[in-house]
């Protein structure tokens, strides 16, 4: 495995009222390909401050970010980034289907990568929805439609501000295989989470709280035969 994505001493505040904010306090971590990271940590600890700044949405105060030891792109692509935020960020005025197939229309490769809006559809239970507008559906339907969204272009790495948060517990399974799966195609998938059901199916898990970022390991729960993924392949949980 090689490194591809270091952010070291990343800090961030902002002002809420009269009172100073510090989401992020010296935030350190590494990304590999091929793999899937769960961020864990309590409402306000700094998950979706961190998300932003490695999707490129915010700058830091303090710190870097760097792709295979040198700076990010400065307008990544879908791509290069592929983000999931808690609030969806699907269009109104397409279709679900539409929404999906955006990344490749804006990368100018619908042609080739078309076959795989299909395919998303099906897989995420949106096939007999693809012509609605996302008002027309459910959460959990807009949900699984921006996620598919993020995998169309099979992107380097995958952002997803708790992905199953609107999810019954089989389709919470069928995001989490997702994402899996594309690990196992080389990109690298973060998600920060609630989701104790969710941790299984990481290669490893991050703890945020007060802004600090450390590896959190120990507290895994073990999958159905006692034993974490190994990282980079195709590990069910159960």
């Amino acid at each position: 495995m090689s490194t591809f994505l270091e952010a070291r001493d990343l800090a961030r505040s902002y002002r809420r009222g009269p009172e100073e904010v510090r989401a992020l306090r010296g935030a350190t971590l590494e990304l590999e390909q091929s793999e899937v990271v769960a961020l864990v940590g309590p409402s306000g600890s700094g998950k979706s401050t961190l998300l932003a700044i490695l999707a490129g949405w915010e700058r830091p105060d303090r710190g870097v970010v760097r792709w295979r030891g040198g700076p990010p792109p400065e307008q990544p692509r879908w791509k290069d980034v592929a983000v999931v935020p808690q609030s969806l960020g699907l269009l109104e005025e397409l279709s679900i289907e539409e929404n999906v197939s955006l990344p490749l229309r804006l990368e100018g490769s619908l042609h080739d990568g078309g076959p795989r809006v299909g395919e998303l559809l099906e897989r995420f239970g949106l096939a007999e929805l693809a012509a609605r507008g996302p008002a027309e559906v459910s959460l959990g339907e807009q949900q699984r439609a921006a996620l598919a969204r993020a995998l169309v272009v099979r992107p380097t790495l995958l952002l997803a501000d708790e992905p199953t948060g609107h999810q019954d517990a089989e389709w919470a399974v069928g995001v989490l295989r997702a994402l899996r799966e594309a690990a196992a195609r080389g990109t690298c998938c973060l998600l920060a989470t609630h989701n104790a059901e969710a941790l299984p199916f990481a290669d490893r898990i991050l703890a945020i709280r007060d802004g600090v970022v450390s590896e959190d390991g120990a507290n895994r729960p073990s999958a159905s035969d006692g034993t974490p993924p190994a990282k980079g392949s195709h590990r069910e949980g159960r």
